[in-house]
């Protein structure tokens, strides 16, 4: 079994009046390559004729943003000219590759009513080869989610990227990922076989689970040592797990503000790129 080196609390760090946890990086762990960056927003509840999500016009390059939308929803806008409003249960995936500028907030219909709000945002790194990429978006609605029923209906895989059971997850990935949302029946039990040389993510969204003998409960991160690839997984109550794998890139690391580079030098000429435009126009 793979071993349990240590469990992570999430950081509460709000922006302004959205509840946000921060999984990773934090004062404790830094990253999980290629697994850099989690916010964890809500849940919480919004009253009529609110603001929604702050999250307005702002740059990425060398990286990929994958969002899990457990209710409310989110409009997103880039100048790749992709836009789409994806609600509860809808995942979206964005690689920003060489530049783009994109906006995630509320929908005017959520701002005008109201009403119940928890989404996560997930960075991945991108491969060096990668940082220049053409963008990408693509943002799938609940049911265009595969869905896998274990345990006797008490678990439900949602498979994000990724093949299990020969089954294949909704979005390709650049690299070789597993990302799958878990939904655990109290009670529930599964079992999962991850390849050896992946680094394993594993947040406990809600509820409590025992994983390989160790417990981690709702805002908490595992963190996996060295040994074979399998987990043994027991939900102690009702749970949600985000759940990942991927191999390391094991490439240098240079992340300031909204973009994650391999040296300081690209970092530099991200903010020059921006500067001059080579994002594209914000036009909505």
């Amino acid at each position: 079994m793979r071993t349990v080196k240590a469990i992570h609390n999430a950081s509460f760090s709000p922006i302004g009046e959205l509840i946000t946890y921060t999984a990773l990086p934090n004062r404790s762990i830094d990253q999980v390559d290629p697994f850099l960056f989690l916010n964890h927003h809500g849940h919480q509840v919004y009253p009529p004729n609110n603001n929604g999500l702050p999250f307005g016009p702002h740059p990425h390059r060398g990286m990929e943003t994958v969002t899990f939308i457990l209710e409310g929803d989110i409009m997103h806008q880039d100048t790749g000219g992709h836009q789409s409003v994806i609600t509860a249960g809808g995942v979206q995936w964005m690689t920003a590759g060489r530049g783009l500028i994109h906006a995630e907030v509320s929908s005017d219909e959520f701002k005008k009513q109201g009403g119940g709000l928890e989404i996560l945002q997930l960075w991945l790194n991108l491969p060096a080869r990668l940082k220049m990429t053409e963008p990408f978006y693509k943002g799938l609605q609940s049911g265009d989610i595969p869905k896998l029923t274990l345990d006797d209906g008490k678990v439900t895989l949602n498979l994000v990227s990724g093949n299990l059971e020969g089954v294949q997850g909704a979005f390709e990935s650049h690299l070789d990922l597993h990302l799958s949302t878990i939904f655990f029946n109290r009670g529930g039990s599964i079992h999962l076989t991850v390849p050896e040389n992946h680094n394993i993510f594993f947040y406990v969204i809600r509820g409590e689970l025992r994983v390989n003998e160790a417990l981690a409960s709702i805002h908490q991160l595992v963190e996996f040592g060295a040994g074979s690839g399998n987990l043994q997984i027991d939900a102690i109550d009702d749970s949600i797990l985000l759940f990942g794998h991927a191999e390391p890139l094991n490439e240098p690391l240079v992340a300031q503000g909204p973009f994650v580079m391999n040296t300081h030098e690209e970092i530099r000429q991200a903010y020059d790129d921006y500067r001059q435009g080579k994002f594209g126009n914000w036009s909505f």
